[in-house]
């Protein structure tokens, strides 16, 4: 599923117009991607965890050349499925 069919189905559930669902969509995802560049975690009872994840410098090799090269450390994106999420996921528990 891509964003446009996400916001039709969020329009037909919500009964917003396609154009309102759309500025909710990006006004969410907007105010989760600024909320953990800051640092902070967004949790979504049920849904998961928003937050950010440090990497280490690290040595690499370049595959083309063998040649040994640094990896600077960064900042990415993670996000851990709250347990509803995990549990639709798995029919077993989601049956009961």
């Amino acid at each position: 599923m891509n964003k446009s069919q996400l916001i039709d189905v969020l329009s037909r559930k919500t009964r917003f117009t396609k154009q309102d669902s759309e500025i909710l969509m990006d006004a969410l995802i907007d105010t989760i991607q600024k909320t953990v560049a800051k640092g902070e975690e967004v949790k979504l009872v049920g849904f998961g965890t928003f937050s950010v994840s440090k990497r280490r410098a690290r040595q690499a090799r370049n595959p083309q050349t063998g040649q040994s090269i640094q990896i600077p450390a960064s900042k990415v994106p993670k996000f851990r499925p709250g347990k509803d999420f995990r549990d639709r996921l798995d029919k077993k528990k989601a049956a009961k």
